[in-house]
């Protein structure tokens, strides 16, 4: 057992991957070849490697691979998920930014669940978060939306557990080209509680949130790893989203980023994420 948990992300430790060369935007032709390899990929469950002259650091690229990528995948949405919200994440990543990514209605799951096989590629990478389901739609507009506007279109809140995986062999290595990042930001599957609607009473910041594999505590965080604050992290991706044009909807859930970094699991594994004073989330995975 290691501080991510299993010792099964792949080759590099965290944090010590080598930055690529490529620095320059990708081409039309090489966004759509990207996009391409990354939707067959996650449509065969396959583990691919990007071609060397694919990779690039650039980061509007790769938001526009992650953007892309869901229109070729074309699967009904749910909401959104934020890679790398805690700058402890960004390092061992080496990410300039926090990282977007799609939640979709077959990947969502109640707390207790059992998650299939057929769901994971390579990795069952858990993230203990705080996730709002929105009931109020927030359109683009010119201004960037407020914290206090957004939370005023903020339905209830859930406890949950955003997992990642990537079709990419070796999780933290990739982060040399942000390989994660434009693979939907390494969202896969996210398993959350029952609706909190009374969360403004909560004080999240300061909320402790312990970790289990297997009954084995694993490590410890605080909803402050979300930008300070889960609300704070909602807030950004509001208006990352309305930079680009794209309204958040009513009904669509958002999990606000890891705040208990990553906990690698395998088949067999029960992760159970108690949120102190608040409640618990479990998962297992067959």
């Amino acid at each position: 057992m290691t501080e991510v948990g299993r010792p099964i992300f792949g080759a590099t430790l965290p944090g010590c991957a080598t930055p690529c060369a490529r620095q320059t935007p990708l081409t039309d032709a090489e966004v759509h070849e990207v996009v391409e390899l990354l939707a067959n990929a996650r449509e065969r469950r396959a583990t691919i490697e990007l071609p060397e002259r694919l990779r690039t650091r650039h980061w509007d690229s790769i938001t526009r691979i992650v953007l892309e990528l869901d229109t070729r995948r074309g699967l009904p949405p749910i909401g959104w998920k934020i890679g790398a919200a805690s700058e402890t994440v960004r390092r061992a990543e080496g990410l300039p930014y926090p990282s977007p990514g799609r939640l979709y209605k077959g990947n969502v799951f109640k707390s207790g669940s059992t998650l299939p096989p057929e769901l994971f590629i390579n990795y069952r990478n858990n993230e203990c978060e705080f996730a709002f389901i929105m009931d109020k739609e927030l359109v683009p507009r010119s201004t960037p939306y407020t914290e206090e506007e957004v939370d005023q279109a903020i339905g209830c809140m859930v406890l949950a557990m955003e997992i990642g995986d990537t079709v990419f062999p070796d999780w933290y290595g990739v982060s040399g080209y942000l390989g994660s990042c434009l693979d939907n930001g390494g969202g896969a599957a996210i398993v959350h509680g029952d609706p909190i609607p009374d969360w403004r009473k909560l004080d999240l910041p300061n909320t402790r949130i312990d970790l289990y594999l297997n009954g084995t505590w694993v490590k410890s965080g605080t909803g402050e790893a979300a930008m300070g604050h889960p609300r704070t992290s909602l807030t950004w991706l509001v208006n990352w989203l309305n930079s680009r044009g794209i309204t958040l909807a009513a009904g669509e859930i958002v999990s606000t980023g890891t705040c208990t970094g990553h906990c690698f699991a395998a088949p067999g594994d029960e992760i159970r994420a108690v949120f102190e004073g608040v409640g618990e989330v479990t998962v297992d995975y067959a």
